[in-house]
């Protein structure tokens, strides 16, 4: 198989991705495998040598968490190549999702077997920009809010900064109306979030998004209508395992292609990180989010 090209963030879950690393590099040497390594300053550094390593016929092979993961499966898919992932991060919601093992040997060893299995990815855009691709999910309101007390907050490690987080963005949180035009439906609604989702989970294990299967084509739409805050709290006590869905003010819908639009500005948020043309997207700035069936060959196990 062709060489690995091992990108790493080294600030990812508090240094864990450099902690792994002997690990991995232990477990490729054994396996015979060709491969080389390179630590990233930035995402948009990650992006540049996942780009050469791909110009290069390199599988590329993102050492962090979903941030890094989400925005390498976009450069990768840019350039036709392949891609794995170690899991390093605080979330490392789409190696869950793809049954990566979350023990670095065990990673490494999927890595050198080669097997791969082609998954969708989500296309973002507003007028005037370049379309970001993303893997996970895409999500504005209350997440996306909460998703940067999260990445600001350095005191707290492990996935309780994510309940932390969403808990201060709820206290804060003032009325919003989003409105969704989709090839299946229009909604408009006043609201704490809406979740377009290509995988089932977000935020560190939370389960937003049950239905959702990276390979189905589709795009999985969850919506939480305006409620109590207390309502949301519950919400939150409930979406680990995804009976959040039964609430009253949660629906689900499915589309492939939908524009979403915000009466006031908000960030909107990917795979962990806020895009940067949404960093916050102006109210009434539509921003498209579609599905991109079959976009990525990723080495993972076999879909159950």
């Amino acid at each position: 198989m062709p060489g690995l090209s091992l990108i790493v963030n080294p600030v990812a879950g508090h240094g864990r991705a450099l902690q792994v690393l002997p690990e991995v590099t232990a477990a490729l040497t054994a396996s015979g495998a060709d491969y080389e390594v390179t630590q990233s300053a930035s995402l948009a550094h990650a992006s540049e040598l996942a780009a050469a390593a791909a110009a290069r016929g390199q599988v590329i092979v993102a050492v962090g968490g979903d941030g890094m993961a989400g925005s390498l499966a976009g450069t990768t898919s840019r350039f036709g190549g392949r891609y794995g992932i170690v899991p390093a991060g605080r979330g490392n919601d789409l190696a869950r999702v793809l049954g990566i093992p979350a023990e670095p040997a065990a990673a490494a060893a999927l890595l050198a077997s080669g097997t791969a299995r082609r998954i969708d990815l989500i296309g973002v855009s507003v007028p005037g920009a370049e379309e970001a691709i993303v893997a996970g999910s895409v999500y504005a309101g209350v997440p996306s809010v909460a998703g940067e007390i999260a990445n600001g907050t350095r005191w707290l490690r492990g996935s309780a900064v994510y309940t932390l987080a969403a808990l201060r963005a709820v206290a804060r949180w003032q009325p919003a109306t989003f409105t969704l035009r989709g090839a299946a439906s229009e909604q408009q609604f006043a609201g704490y979030a809406v979740v377009v989702a290509n995988s089932a989970y977000f935020g560190a294990g939370m389960r937003v998004a049950p239905p959702a299967l990276v390979d189905d084509g589709e795009l999985d739409l969850v919506l939480m209508r305006h409620g109590p805050k207390l309502t949301f709290i519950r919400a939150l006590t409930k979406i680990k395992d995804g009976s959040h869905t039964a609430l009253e003010q949660v629906s689900l819908a499915r589309d492939t292609d939908v524009t979403l639009t915000i009466d006031r500005a908000i960030p909107v948020a990917a795979d962990g990180e806020t895009i940067a043309f949404a960093a916050p997207l102006p109210a009434g700035t539509p921003v498209r989010i579609r599905a991109l069936p079959a976009a990525l060959t990723v080495i993972a196990p076999p879909r159950p």
